[in-house]
């Protein structure tokens, strides 16, 4: 991470190599990420933009109650087709999601095939909804010109049953019952499943499933690569990506097509072929055709209009049922079957190809070219990332960074959601009820969403998030930077932002207030993609337009009393306080938030900085710089002293919410993440730069020389008292201030873990805080590791653990500090130790802590990976790394959900600065 005032190296988002007119050429890779942003090709047009999970989201929820869990469960989604999206197990899509691909898997005991990810649901997991499965994502580049990952399958019966029914007799304060706990994974009795991609051309993939047995004994894997065009055609819908219906057909050999192969044709994707080679033995596999259309007569005894339904590949495998499919090989769904015997240690590869027939030459089989491209593009990805990774960086880090980038990468989805049209359901469906046009997102009938978006987790939160969103960019905007600015800015369109300003949170209440982290995330990526003088100003002024308008809807909006002090909502944290803060509060009173009205420094403070860059050009931006100068200042003066010391508390030295009920005040004297966010807003103005913006500088001085009262909250240095060059810190707290709150964060009996900075003071984990209101006792104690209460889900906990968002935020607000105090601010760290540092230090400190959580220490051992020793012993998943949505406060033990590579990559920043 560069510290403060630092500019981005152009390099650092280049590979190249010099030619002999010492001109930079462009590697492979980056050559297409440059045919892609000019749309001279379309190498985005396929990749890993499929779901995990369609089944259960409230996309497909159709329910008078909103119960989008019980209307679509698991066990409908091998058998119902799906209206606004489609799943697969380690599948690809094209940016529609028009043609899907994905993985079917079945090993003789199951009683379903395996087709997706199984985990349980919201009221069936004892810590809320989770994936129970074992599958990783192992490579990927920007363009998925070459893509990587891995499903563990067991030999024995996947304990469907087991796992719903164990979580089920826990409790809140016991451990989930995990896929590796069921003991179905003992002696190795597993396969591995390895997926690869890898592109010949932007419409010619080529596939290779490599199929390992790593048990000791022979076993059989039936194996079916499966090919699918989602269903647009049963709804009689007529917006945007509603396409009459596709076609497959099958063919034996003649007329010169290759054995294997299918034919396909959709009316706006065009005509494709898809090849399937040989299998072990050198057979071609058996082709299965069905349609893509729900088994009505499953699911609700009604009689179907064609025996060819979206299960028969199910029904033809596991009941016998030959019927189920098309003889005539046709459909919109087809598999290609691979029975695999494999003895004990052995392994398979089967190839596949899908190529545009458009402008494609015919091929034998596969093609003579197949394993020279596949091959090649492998080592472009090598290459890619040889010139990102650090070069001391050790192998235990490289392998992070470049799994981290991988999860990033494999986790972008196509996303469709209109809300107008979900509302009022489908000309060809049965009519939602009534109440829906009430229900949920009924405000929000403007939004409709059809793209490819980076989400936090494509089973577990399997659509977006907005705060989550805006952390992804900063490690997209090294490999990817176009993505990361493109990102940003849609959902800042009309499409996506409310006409009243507010950014959609999530489809669960797209109402909900995120953290307002939009605007610093796209001051971040506008900084590390470019050097000074050469970065995107359009793209800076696109953003500054729109966020005007959202930071307009805030302050109407958030401001209940119009003082200065917000509340925002969960902003979420969602359980870290005394009360469920998204919901009307006990006693009819309302919360001055410590979190909120900071968060909107932040957003005053960013906005500032983008100002005045952007006036560096255009003076008219000085007005908007001196608005947003003046606005910081006041917050911080409501914070620090409105009605004598604003949110804080002289007694303790911290940051609190404050209660108001009619004119009472109640501070909320809770230690947590809530107090610390204050020390974000932070940012360090350069006066010889300012010189350079007259009008601005001109109308802070005055204020300086009139408003002493406010004035007060900005520091100053000069080179008479240590700094390199004139300059002024704006901040919420004053320097003694900042260091009454670093004492509790440096305490490792407090905030600081061995893994990073908790969200809750552990000394809640003997002294409990309580709380009575209106006779009513409210509490919050320290939980380290998973929440043991059931409030937002109960499938996360700011009530102790370690969160890389906000700890890489804190991170960048020290480095900011340390710029400005330099060597004039030292500070205990940890607290009590006499180990004296300056907050540059502290920062890179918290860094280091945070880096142990995946680098294994002397054992052998990774923090990330508590008592489960397999990551540490067995050949076959030691170099797996996961990223768990959150971190236990105690041992760093990965939680929540286990692939929010989302945010959690964010230790790509950290490592590569190692």
């Amino acid at each position: 991470m560069q510290p403060p005032g630092a500019e981005a190296s152009a390099g650092m988002n280049q590979e190249t190599s010099s030619g002999a007119d010492g001109q930079d050429i462009p590697s492979a890779e980056e050559a297409r990420l440059a045919e892609d942003a000019l749309r001279e090709r379309n190498w985005k047009r396929w990749g890993p933009y499929l779901s995990e999970r369609q089944w259960g989201t409230v996309r497909e929820d159709y329910s008078p109650d909103g119960s989008a869990w019980e209307f679509f469960p698991h066990d409908h989604a091998r058998s119902r087709a799906y209206r606004w999206g489609e799943d697969g197990l380690l599948g690809i899509t094209d940016r529609e999601c028009r043609l899907c691909f994905g993985l079917a898997l079945w090993n003789g005991q199951d009683p379903i095939l395996k087709e997706r990810l199984f985990g349980l649901t919201n009221s069936e997991g004892n810590h809320g909804e989770d994936v129970k499965e074992c599958y990783y994502y192992l490579d990927s580049t920007p363009t998925h010109s070459y893509l990587k990952g891995l499903y563990k399958y067991p030999q024995r019966p996947f304990p469907y049953r087991a796992l719903v029914e164990v979580n089920a007799q826990r409790d809140y304060r016991e451990p989930e019952f995990e896929l590796e706990d069921s003991g179905v994974f003992e002696g190795d009795r597993y396969w591995d499943v390895t997926a690869e991609y890898a592109k010949a051309g932007p419409d010619d993939l080529l596939i290779c499933i490599t199929v390992a047995n790593r048990g000791p004994e022979p076993a059989t894997l039936h194996l079916l690569p499966t090919l699918w065009f989602r269903n647009t055609w049963s709804w009689g819908c007529d917006h945007e990506g509603c396409w009459p219906k596709p076609w497959m057909r099958g063919f034996d050999g003649e007329s010169g097509d290759p054995s294997g192969a299918v034919r396909m044709s959709h009316v706006t994707l065009g005509e494709f072929e898809w090849i399937a080679g040989p299998g072990a033995e050198g057979a071609a596999p058996e082709l299965l055709f069905t349609e893509n259309e729900s088994n009505l007569q499953r699911l609700w005894d009604t009689p179907n209009a064609s025996p060819y339904v979206k299960d028969a590949f199910h029904r033809y495998l596991i009941e016998g049922q030959q019927e189920a499919v098309n003889p005539r090989r046709l459909g919109t769904k087809v598999a290609a079957h691979y029975p695999v015997t494999l003895s004990g240690g052995g392994e398979t590869t089967v190839c596949l190809r899908l190529r545009s027939t458009n402008d494609a030459v015919p091929v034998t089989g596969l093609g003579d070219d197949f394993e020279g491209a596949f091959q090649r593009c492998k080592k472009e990805a090598d290459e890619f990332y040889a010139c990102r990774l650090p070069a001391n960086a050790t192998p235990d880090e490289a392998r992070v960074i470049r799994q981290a980038y991988a999860g990033l990468l494999w986790t972008k989805q196509f996303y469709q959601y209109g809300v107008s049209e979900w509302l009022k359901g489908d000309p060809d469906q049965p009519a939602p009820p009534p109440a829906r046009e009430l229900g949920r997102n009924s405000d929000w009938t403007h939004l409709f969403n059809r793209d490819v978006i980076s989400m936090p987790d494509k089973w577990e939160y399997p659509w977006y998030a907005a705060w989550d969103l805006a952390f992804h960019m900063i490690p997209f905007a090294k490999v990817d930077p176009q993505f990361a600015k493109d990102q940003l800015v849609l959902f800042l369109r009309e499409w996506y932002m409310h006409p009243n300003g507010q950014i959609p949170a999530y489809e669960w209440a797209l109402g909900d207030v995120n953290p307002p982290v939009h605007a610093w995330a796209a001051w971040r990526v506008y900084k590390l993609t470019g050097e000074r003088g050469h970065r995107d100003r359009l793209f800076l002024e696109r953003v500054f337009q729109k966020l005007l308008i959202n930071f307009t809807w805030w302050v109407n909006r958030k401001d209940v009393g119009g003082r200065h002090l917000f509340a925002g909502g969960f902003l979420g944290l969602d359980n870290i306080g005394l009360f469920d803060r998204s919901r009307p509060l006990p006693g009819g009173g309302h919360l001055e938030q410590a979190d909120g009205t900071a968060w909107m420094a932040f957003y005053c403070s960013t906005m500032l900085s983008m100002a005045l860059e952007l006036a560096v050009d255009n003076p008219a931006y000085e007005d908007s710089a001196s608005k947003f100068f003046e606005h910081f200042i006041a917050i911080v003066d409501a914070m620090n002293h409105l009605g004598g010391d604003g949110l804080w508390d002289e007694q303790d030295g911290f940051y609190y919410d404050r209660l108001r009920i009619n004119d009472e005040v109640v501070p909320l004297r809770v230690r947590s993440m809530v107090g610390l966010i204050p020390l974000f807003a932070v940012e360090v103005l350069d006066i010889e730069q300012l010189k350079h913006l007259p009008g601005f500088t001109k109308r802070m001085q005055w204020f300086m020389d009139n408003r002493k009262d406010l004035a007060r909250h900005i520091a100053y240095l000069d080179p008479d008292n240590g700094a390199d060059h004139p300059c002024r810190l704006l901040a919420i707290p004053s320097r003694e201030r900042l260091e009454r709150v670093l004492r509790y964060l440096l305490d490792e009996q407090e905030f600081l873990s061995p893994y990073g900075v908790r969200s809750l003071s552990r000394i809640y984990k003997d002294r409990p805080y309580s709380f009575e209101l209106e006779g009513v006792q409210y509490g919050v104690n320290y939980v380290p590791g998973e929440s043991e209460t059931g409030m937002f889900g109960g499938n996360s906990n700011w009530r102790g653990p370690i969160w890389m968002p906000v700890n890489y935020l804190l991170i960048e607000a020290l480095e900011r500090y340390g710029h400005f105090y330099g060597e004039t601010l030292k500070v205990e760290c940890p607290t009590g130790s006499g180990n004296w540092m300056n907050l540059t230090e502290v920062a890179r400190d918290i860094a280091r802590r945070l880096d142990r959580i995946f680098l294994p220490d002397e054992t052998g051992r990774c923090a990330w990976q508590g008592a489960e020793s397999r990551y540490r012993d067995n050949p076959h998943w030691k170099e797996l790394v996961l990223f768990h949505e959150y971190f236990d406060g105690d041992t760093g033990r990965g939680v929540g959900a286990t692939h929010q590579t989302g945010w959690t990559s964010l230790i790509v920043r950290l490592l590569e600065d190692r």
